[in-house]
């Protein structure tokens, strides 16, 4: 499951994110994963049965760089230092590619569930 998210509701308040967009920019920088060369879906932790299955459908290529990301990011932290600059991921570059594989299975069990409960009516024949 899916963390529970406010963006529906901040996004048709324009003032609402307004406010917040100042807030959000800080806490993004204080969060350092940027710093380590980390994208926000790295931080998705992997001890959910769905995640799992999400990152069972990345393509080989998202997988590695995934892994790389994540291994980079542990040694830079066991050595207490942040990347070069030039090095930091962007927020041009900070796209969700787990979060929509996350939500599609998300979707897909829901629909499940709701198909498994299905009750067959009884009609007159």
């Amino acid at each position: 499951m899916s963390a529970p998210t406010l963006v529906n509701y901040v996004a048709k308040r324009p003032w609402l994110q307004k406010l917040l967009k100042p807030v959000a920019s800080w806490y993004t920088n204080a969060s350092l994963y940027r710093q380590m060369g980390l994208k926000a879906d790295d931080l998705i932790s992997e001890e959910n049965t769905d995640v799992l299955k999400a990152l069972g459908r990345l393509t080989p290529k998202e997988s590695y760089d995934r892994i790389y990301r994540i291994r980079r990011a542990t040694q830079l932290s066991l050595q207490q230092k942040i990347l070069p600059k030039n090095e930091w991921t962007k927020p041009e570059e900070d796209v969700p590619y787990l979060s929509p594989i996350l939500q599609a299975i998300e979707a897909e069990a829901k629909e499940k569930q709701a198909l498994d409960t299905l009750v067959p009516a009884k009609g007159s024949h």
